[in-house]
């Protein structure tokens, strides 16, 4: 396969060609994942157990990840298959029954393979109770591999209503179960990917070109998740561009790179699945969440996932800062193609060194801003939240 053109000497106006010409998966080959894994739930949910079928079942198997977001690379798809058992009745199951649930899998994915003639790698793993089963598959179908991670979880949500608000219950019985980081977080995978899924087809473009940055342009340690970029590149849409459909690729693009740069002063989460309305003890919590020091980015599905925190901000920002530079004077016959044009994102998001920032709710989502190191949060009696 040829190799794909250094991103940094693409002119800006060139943008939505570099994507389509290479890093959007073709048909074809949608269709092959789409088929693996298919065939892979269908059997996992037949045959899971199936030595004790009365005691334990698939109640349902939800599809994750990149190839169930839209936003594949070509060179590279993944798959998150998360499994919800009626033997997993709560949190704390969750955690104890995860090495038996894998083993049981990968018992039954080894069978698979013989039947479905699937080459199956499983990946080696150096913890105990191992919290998810990784392996590399590749069939006739899909002569590339596929990187699929199988995870069992805790059904929180139940039978999800397309377009229901989430019980804020399930929320506070997750903040009374959870001690740090997002130990539960797979049992709102059907969120994540909704809240992807839902965004036009450019903005998945968009993340896809963020990917393609993120996998080429940054190495080092303890870097962010990939999810926490591709959340802030819905933000600089929502922020840059209005959440219109129809915007600018290198101009949105450049927002996303403006944010990264001014990672020391975000504060962001949304309210599609939660706020400070719905629960005392949500609120409380979200309060909480909001005045750890920044980059704050909270999981649009989970509460408790800080996606900011932890991780090496610095080296991203660093790059972020390189890319603009070197993508700023790309000039096609002498002409500036619009790299260098001024980010249009509000200019509260910009500012170095901010004073008074706030936080204002909007109609879908509670915006990112620039915040100093120890705010206090109050309300207004206006309803906006002033951190």
């Amino acid at each position: 396969m040829a190799a794909i053109p250094d991103l940094y000497q693409c002119l800006a106006n060139d943008l939505d060609k570099y994507i389509y010409d290479h890093l959007q998966p073709n048909v074809d080959f949608l269709k092959q994942v789409k088929a693996a894994v298919d065939t892979i739930c269908t059997s996992l949910k037949e045959k899971l157990y199936r030595d004790h079928p009365s005691k334990t079942k698939a109640l349902k198997i939800v599809k994750g990840g990149s190839s169930a977001k839209g936003t594949a690379l070509r060179e590279g798809s993944d798959a998150d298959l998360v499994i919800f058992l009626n033997s997993i009745q709560s949190y704390s199951h969750q955690e104890n029954k995860r090495k038996e649930i894998t083993e049981e899998i990968q018992k039954r994915l080894e069978e698979i393979q013989h039947q479905e003639s699937f080459e199956v790698i499983f990946e080696r793993t150096k913890w105990d109770n191992p919290r998810v089963l990784s392996f590399r598959l590749r069939s006739k179908r899909v002569p590339e591999f596929i990187d699929f991670d199988v995870l069992p979880a805790y059904d929180a949500l139940g039978q999800l209503q397309t377009g229901s608000k989430v019980d804020p219950e399930i929320y506070v019985k997750l903040i009374q179960n959870w001690s740090s980081g997002q130990n539960y977080s797979t049992c709102f995978t059907e969120l994540q990917r909704d809240f992807i899924v839902s965004r036009p087809t450019k903005v998945k473009s968009l993340i896809r070109l963020v990917k393609h940055w993120y996998k080429t342009k940054l190495t080092g340690k303890k870097l962010p998740p990939k999810y926490a970029l591709e959340l802030l590149s819905i933000y600089a849409w929502q922020k840059g561009s209005g959440e219109q459909e129809r915007f600018n690729m290198a101009q949105t693009f450049r927002n996303f790179l403006e944010l990264i740069c001014n990672y020391k002063n975000l504060c962001v989460y949304w309210t599609d699945n939660y706020n400070l309305e719905d629960n005392r003890v949500l609120a409380k919590f979200i309060r909480a969440q909001l005045a750890k020091p920044r980059p704050v980015i909270l999981d649009p599905a989970d509460p408790t996932g800080n996606l900011g925190e932890g991780y090496n901000w610095e080296i991203v920002a660093r790059e972020a800062e390189n890319c603009l530079c070197k993508m700023k004077y790309k000039t096609s016959e002498g002409h500036s193609l619009l790299w260098d044009l001024t980010p249009t994102l509000p200019e509260s998001l910009m500012r170095k060194n901010p004073t008074r920032p706030t936080l204002i709710e909007e109609s879908s989502f509670i915006t990112a801003q620039t915040i100093y190191s120890q705010p206090t949060v109050q309300e207004e009696s206006s309803g906006c939240t002033i951190l």
